[in-house]
């Protein structure tokens, strides 16, 4: 069989690693399309996954609208060459390959506010799996898992950190360390958010570099390291998690890297404009948790960062509650594989169910179907 992935972001390149690399070893055909966007390409280099670009995307909010025509045009040429058997991805270019080549297609979503994308992808798609916290009812083909899509690649049967990490990041074996994550704010969902600007970036380093020392993640670029007591985080992408499994906090103003800490245990602060009543369920899940913090006020973000840095259990609590919450997580990539492999459908793949969200997370009134 044939099976074509879309990977749009870095994330997705972690999301489908290692079922690509599963299906390839049972002797299926595989081609990710992928977009030249922020380091997915050096990412998909890195794993050595079969690949075509089908465009680039700069990490700015109207890149995309610029680049989108050609962007199709090269997806629908490819898919068509490639005539692929299953089609895989988190959005419209999937689903659209999908019902051009007339091929099923299965997305994985985990994001309640990018309406629109759900709008234009949701009539396409045969199959749509979400985390089982996931806040809307997307139709009779949503199914829920127990996890989310970072379990993919951060369960513990798929991930063991480096034991050299700490030599390669230049720090002591009992050395702090913390990783600020800065979202550069590019994607179309991102329009009117906000995070973590430049005058508080700079003020987010001058009050944990007594406590630790501090790398950024800057996925703009745009950070400056002058006069400033913080590390640029300039090992290979590929590395990331291992240093984040490492690390004694993560303050981060963007999304996926804060429930990657979660699944690590470690420590996470999520600060931008998404936070509040209608944050995505995600993160309220984790926060119920008590792996996360979600705290839209920079200065109260900042407070409690450093008196979690002050705190010496902090590291064996948060170890304890992420293997207790893991404990009956699926390994989504057994899922991808198996909805990739099973001619019988979702409703035959083990770890997959229709049960509405938890209450906490469900709407006042579904979404039109």
């Amino acid at each position: 069989m044939n099976h074509l992935f879309f990977t749009n972001t870095p994330a997705h390149v972690h999301l489908y690693k290692h079922a690509i690399n599963a299906l390839e070893s049972r002797g299926h055909d595989v081609l990710v399309l992928g977009r030249d966007y922020g380091v997915t390409k050096p990412l998909l280099d890195y794993y050595d996954l079969p690949y075509r670009l089908y465009g680039r995307l700069a990490t700015t909010k109207w890149s995309l609208v610029r680049h989108l025509p050609a962007h199709y045009w090269s997806i629908v040429r490819q898919t068509r060459q490639y005539d692929p058997d299953t089609v895989f991805g988190m959005g419209a270019y999937a689903a659209h390959a999908g019902a051009l080549s007339r091929t099923p297609v299965t997305l994985i979503l985990d994001s309640e506010p990018t309406s629109l994308d759900h709008a234009v992808s949701r009539p396409f798609a045969d199959t749509i799996l979400t985390p089982y916290a996931f806040g809307k009812d997307l139709g009779p083909n949503h199914y829920r898992f127990r996890g989310f899509k970072e379990s993919a690649y951060l369960h513990p049967d798929v991930f063991t950190p480096r034991e050299d990490i700490r030599e390669k990041l230049g720090v002591g074996p009992d050395e702090r360390y913390v990783i600020c994550r800065l979202n550069a704010f590019g994607s179309h969902h991102d329009v009117s958010q906000s995070g973590i600007g430049p005058k508080k970036r700079r003020q987010l380093v001058e009050r944990l570099a007594p406590h630790a020392t501090v790398f950024v993640s800057d996925e703009g670029g745009k950070m400056c390291f002058d006069d400033v007591d913080a590390r640029p985080f300039d090992l290979h992408p590929g590395l990331l998690h291992d240093a984040l499994a490492e690390a004694s906090l993560l303050v981060a103003d963007t999304q996926t890297m804060v429930t990657e800490a979660a699944l690590l245990g470690t420590p996470a602060i999520r600060s931008n404009s998404f936070v509040g009543e209608s944050d995505m369920g995600n993160f309220i899940e984790l926060e119920r948790e008590g792996l996360i913090y979600n705290i839209a006020s920079f200065d109260a973000a900042l407070d409690r960062a450093c008196s979690l840095l002050d705190d010496d259990s902090v590291a064996g609590r948060w170890a304890e509650k992420r293997d207790a919450y893991m404990a009956d997580m699926v390994n989504l990539t057994d899922v991808i594989v198996d909805l990739a492999t099973n001619p019988d459908g979702p409703s035959a793949v083990e770890g997959l169910s229709r049960d509405d969200a938890p209450a906490y997370r469900r709407e006042t009134r579904p979404i039109e179907h």
